[in-house]
């Protein structure tokens, strides 16, 4: 007879499913002996025995082999149940005895025909997604290392270049020191004074802009900046080149001493050099100068091309056969070549005045700071370098500025400064008495600058036609303490609505 059978792992066949319909991973049940011992009366005790047995989470791969027929005869045969061992089927062999039990070996493989079962599915899969993201970490970490070596390798290389870029002016410091006694000494801690000299030296690659006289150097352009100890304000003032000053005794280029003299303020530059503009500055305004720069043609030509032109507007079209310039009226960007030649205009322009065109430098370099402000130009190193290698090729400077960190240092400094406090002026002059060609300081407006700035105080800065009578005004007069106004414009002017 044939023995019967449940699927110990799961619920008894469906009663109403088709013969030899079973669900997956099921066993199938089949016919009961009719000629049992037990009889119909015993089926209930041996389906729940069985079950109950394999459903013990005690069960282990050891399964019960098929019973002997009748129950009296030793059988020999295989024993087919499932193991319960963490829920998978096993194959075994058993023997009977008479008493019916047979005693089978599994073997718990953890498959059922080859594949893998629902619970060893997920394993398999988080195994692997561990060992795929080890192998992704062990990349990333290999790609991270290989870029921050490349990084730090082309960051050193572009600061040593720019740092190389820098001319460093030993003979200024020397020659300044030998005169320490009669310089000002500093008023307040932390504000800063800059010399910002413009060379307009022909030779070299200047010669182009006009007859090279031996390599002679002539300061075009001369700045005086201060920087409030706060840093939340920048004041440039410009020194007309025409400007009739004292001029101390300075060591020329051939070693022999000059004489003091009253003369032409850009005479001391071509006499002495910067050590003699600068004692001859510090001299006229009481004002420590802690640092210098001199920036020769090019370097600013090439300042104007790293951010891309500057925008101007002009009234009426420029023709100007010296300054190499052609410009049509209307708003309109200049690139380095025209922006020199408009900022060093002069007998085509206005007046014809250096005044005028002072204050025509002035404004162009206000717009150009305000370009390097709102494009972020200071808070961008891939878009600072540019600005920073256009400068250093062709910028001089004392010891205290001749390395990038400094000047990064100075930059970082200056670049919270609000644009409307970025002030440019002209010290107040007037035609020399003695020749209207010549200019002379306007007494005691200059004096009250100088003073200002010596002691860190505000100024402020109006257009010309809002001062009194021309001259300078003190804004809230009613303050106990004035701020004086001058005439001048800050970097948050527009050009175009001058």
């Amino acid at each position: 007879m044939d023995a019967d059978v449940t699927d110990s792992a799961g619920t008894p066949a469906d009663p109403d499913r088709p013969a030899g319909d079973t669900p997956q991973g099921g066993s199938q049940e089949e016919p009961k002996a009719k000629d049992s011992p037990e009889g119909p009366e015993a089926e209930p005790d041996a389906s729940r025995s069985k079950t109950s047995d394999a459903a013990s989470p005690d069960a282990d791969s050891d399964g019960d082999g098929g019973g002997g027929k009748d129950g009296g005869e030793t059988g020999t045969g295989p024993g087919t149940g499932p193991g319960t061992a963490s829920g998978e089927d096993v194959s075994r062999e058993g023997d009977g005895d008479d008493n019916g039990n047979g005693n089978g070996n599994g073997n718990n493989d953890g498959k059922r025909n080859g594949v893998q079962t629902w619970a060893d599915q997920p394993k398999a899969a988080i195994a692997a997604a561990a060992r795929h993201r080890r192998r992704w970490l062990r990349w990333t970490a290999l790609t991270a290392s290989f870029l921050v070596l490349v990084a730090a390798g082309v960051g050193w290389w572009m600061y040593q270049k720019l740092d190389g870029n820098i001319t460093t002016d030993t003979g200024t410091a020397a020659e300044l020191k030998a005169y320490e006694k009669e310089r000002p000494t500093p008023v307040v801690m932390d504000a800063q004074n800059i010399l910002l000299i413009g060379s307009d030296s022909r030779a070299g690659d200047n010669r182009e802009y006009g007859r090279d006289d031996g390599g002679s150097q002539r300061s075009d352009t001369t700045i005086l900046l201060h920087l409030a100890a706060d840093r939340k304000s920048a004041t440039a003032v410009s020194l007309p080149r025409d400007l009739m000053v004292e001029i101390p005794g300075c060591r020329t280029s051939d070693g022999e001493k000059s004489r003091e003299r009253f003369a032409q303020f850009n005479s001391a530059f071509e006499l002495g050099g910067t050590a003699c503009t600068i004692r001859t500055v510090e001299r006229l305004t009481g004002i420590r100068v802690d640092h210098h720069m001199v920036v020769d043609f090019n370097g600013f030509k090439d300042m104007v091309d790293a951010v891309d032109g500057v925008a101007i507007c002009l009234k009426q079209p420029i023709s100007d056969k010296d300054a190499r310039l052609d410009l049509p009226a209307g708003r309109q960007t200049l690139n380095g070549e025209k922006a020199l030649g408009y900022v060093r205009a002069r007998k085509t322009l206005g007046d014809g005045s250096d005044t005028e065109r002072m204050e025509r430098q002035q404004k162009f370099l206000g717009a150009l700071v305000n370009k390097m402000q709102s494009n972020g130009v200071l808070l961008n190193p891939t878009r600072l370098y540019p600005v920073l290698d256009a400068a250093t090729k062709s910028l001089t400077t004392d010891p205290g500025l001749d390395s990038l960190r400094d000047l990064y240092d100075l930059v970082r400094s200056m670049r919270d400064v609000p644009t409307d406090q970025v002030q440019f002026l002209t010290v107040p002059r007037q035609p020399y008495r003695q020749d209207p060609n010549r200019d002379e300081l306007v007494e005691p407006d200059a004096g009250k600058l100088f003073k200002q700035l010596r002691e860190d105080k505000p100024v402020a800065v109006v257009p010309a036609d809002e001062l009194k009578d021309g001259k300078p005004d003190e804004a809230g007069s009613e303050s106990p303490t004035p701020t004086p106004t001058y005439s001048g414009s800050s970097a948050a002017d527009d050009l175009c609505e001058q």
